[in-house]
Formats: C-alpha cells, sequence, structure tokens
C-alpha cells in the first residue's frame, strides 16, 4: 500500500517529535541520578514508561509499514534518523548510569544485610554441648537480583 507524502511526513514528524520527547525525559532521568535526587526518576517513572511503549508501538508500525519512509521526503526522513540517533545515544548513557545506580543500591542493602546479621550473631552463646548457637538469619532475607 502506498503513502501519500502528506499523511508520511505528518507520521514522521510525529515519531520524531516522540523521540525528541522520550529523549529529553531520559537526559532529565539521568541527570536526576547525576545530581542524587533518584526519588524524581520514581516520581516520573510511570510517564516514562508510557513514553517508551509508544515509542515501541510506533517504531514497529513504521518498520512494518516501509512505504511511509518511501512516501516521505528526504529531509523528513533525516530528521528522524538524527532524532533516532541521539536518543540511542543519550539511552547508552543512561543504561549506564541506571546500572551503576543499581550496583550502589545492591552493594548498600547487602552491606546492611550484613551489618545486620553480624549483629544478631553477637552474643548467641553457647548450647550444653559447648557448640555455639547457629544465628538467626530469618529477619533479614537478601534477594541477589534486582
Amino acid at each position: 500500500m502506498s503513502h501519500d507524502p502528506t499523511t508520511a511526513t505528518a507520521y514522521l514528524r510525529k515519531l520524531t517529535a516522540l523521540t525528541d520527547k522520550l529523549t529529553a525525559r531520559l537526559e532529565t532521568e539521568t541527570d536526576a541520578f547525576a545530581t542524587r535526587r533518584a526519588a524524581d526518576v520514581a516520581a516520573g517513572l510511570a510517564a516514562t514508561q508510557e513514553l517508551a511503549n509508544q515509542y515501541r508501538r510506533e517504531s514497529a508500525h513504521l518498520k512494518a509499514n516501509r512505504a511511509i519512509l518511501i512516501a516521505a521526503p528526504a529531509s523528513e526522513r533525516m530528521a528522524l534518523v538524527r532524532a533516532t540517533e541521539a536518543f540511542e545515544a543519550v539511552l547508552a548513557i543512561h543504561g549506564r548510569t541506571v546500572e551503576a545506580a543499581r550496583t550502589i543500591s545492591e552493594g548498600l542493602v547487602r552491606t546492611i544485610a550484613q551489618e545486620v546479621a553480624g549483629a544478631r550473631a553477637m552474643g548467641t552463646g553457647y548450647g550444653a554441648s559447648g557448640q555455639a548457637y547457629g544465628s538467626d538469619s530469618r529477619a533479614v532475607t537478601l534477594n541477589r537480583t534486582a
């Protein structure tokens, strides 16, 4: 099915704007992590996920309907390519930032869990056989996956 240039141009402009909006959102989140404002990221997580889902749907639609690209002017195709390249660059930085935050958070949780477990193990005493009582690890559960 062929598309007229006007409709194709409108679709590519819409996808370019969506890509730019998602890119800006990820830049804002990356900045929030860098300035230790992770709560700001958490507050806007639903909006970011909705934008990402919309981007995924629209990209899949464009991939399935290549005629839209063919019908659109080269300038609109290039604008989308530039927006996509910027998005991918920001996405890579965002991914590294989120991974670093996850690693730090897991390290903190692991350290706290070890401290609590160590504190509980102290002063457990000895049984009648002269063996030390086992520590009670039921109060702290550490899930090793995020």
